[in-house]
């Protein structure tokens, strides 16, 4: 790992989140190829050999930055569902979080995760990747888990959790703050759209009528 972006007594960590937040702006702007490493020292407000104290190699950076976006996306997302018993309420829950998370400002660093989840080598693509699969099982899981409870009908886990993944983390494709959705909105329009062709329906209970009384002495009629 870099030495600037781990936080120390020599980086700070209000240091180390500007530096990955400003550099992954301008690789989301630019692309990852098209940053160069002068753009993104220059964006830092670094020299270019300043930069290279601080990171061995721009993968080492792209590793940086989205080591630092699964770190937000376990935070906000993940690991405040986890103590939710039932599999949909969670599963739903998940969903509306990481729809914030996308729409929000500071979900660039996620972004850059979908944007350039090829371009890191070896280890580093490894590493980041392992992470990311913990996700998909946390979701092929809570489906199953669902699915035994009788929650939801009968799917392929692996479909819906990438089904899930497909709807969620691509809205930042085509989603503006200022358009005319605004991001709750668009929450329970996706959960409505998704949950709506998995739920079971609630079985109805058959109401049963009290048998009428009959008067002492009366019979029945035949």
């Amino acid at each position: 790992m870099a030495r600037a972006l781990e936080a120390g007594p020599e980086v700070p960590k209000e240091r180390q989140r500007a530096v990955l937040e400003t550099a992954a702006r301008l690789i989301r702007e630019k692309g990852y190829e098209a940053a160069s490493v002068q753009d993104i020292a220059d964006a830092c407000g670094l020299t270019k050999a300043g930069l290279y104290y601080y990171i061995r190699s721009k993968e080492d950076l792209l590793l940086a930055i989205q080591s630092y976006g699964m770190d937000i996306f376990e935070e906000r997302v993940l690991l405040p569902v986890l103590a939710i018993a039932d599999p949909v309420e969670r599963l739903k829950a998940c969903m509306e979080r990481n729809i914030q998370l996308v729409t929000e400002g500071w979900s660039k660093e996620v972004t850059i995760i979908l944007h350039e989840h090829e371009t890191l080598t070896g280890a580093a693509r490894q590493r980041i990747n392992a992470r990311k699969k913990r996700y998909v099982q946390f979701l092929e899981s809570s489906f199953e888990e669902a699915m035994r409870a009788g929650r939801i009908r009968r799917v392929e886990p692996r479909v819906a959790a990438f089904a899930f993944l497909g709807q969620v983390l691509w809205i930042y494709k085509w989603f503006r703050p200022d358009g005319k959705i605004p991001a709750d909105r668009l929450a329970r329009e996706m959960l409505d759209l998704f949950f709506g062709g998995l739920e079971t329906p609630a079985k109805a209970k058959k109401a049963r009528k009290p048998a009428a009384k009959r008067a002492p002495g009366k019979r029945a009629a035949a």
